[in-house]
């Protein structure tokens, strides 16, 4: 059964860092896309940084300068380095797994609460 198990938030004071981790089981991760998502309270799930089974990375506006995502194929993991935290990166982060080529695949993290304290 496929899981996707998200990690690493809390509470941090504005300016801090989090490394948020993404740990992937029974898939073939190395040929998945690996996103991550944030939802806060009363907004809709926004993407926030993509990287590609080719290793190539995307960011959203707001993260682009302050977060880096990374993966770790032999480790089934990838990661999302906040930097610089502002109080409006408060949300639920979840990491999402996607095949694209057949056999395609598409499966979500649980979820984990960041929050930015000012």
């Amino acid at each position: 059964q496929v899981q996707l198990v998200a990690s690493g938030g809390g509470l941090v004071q504005s300016g801090g860092s989090l490394r948020l981790s993404c740990a992937a089981s029974d898939i073939m991760f190395s040929s998945y896309d690996m996103d991550w998502y944030r939802q806060a309270p009363g907004k809709q799930r926004e993407l926030v940084a993509t990287i590609t089974s080719n290793g190539g990375t995307n960011y959203a506006d707001s993260a682009k300068d302050r977060f880096t995502i990374s993966r770790d194929n032999a480790k089934n993991t990838v990661y999302l380095q906040m930097n610089n935290l502002k109080p409006e990166d408060t949300a639920v982060y979840y990491c999402r797994a996607v095949r694209w080529v057949l056999p395609r695949g598409d499966y979500w993290g649980q979820g984990t609460q960041v929050t930015v304290s000012s």
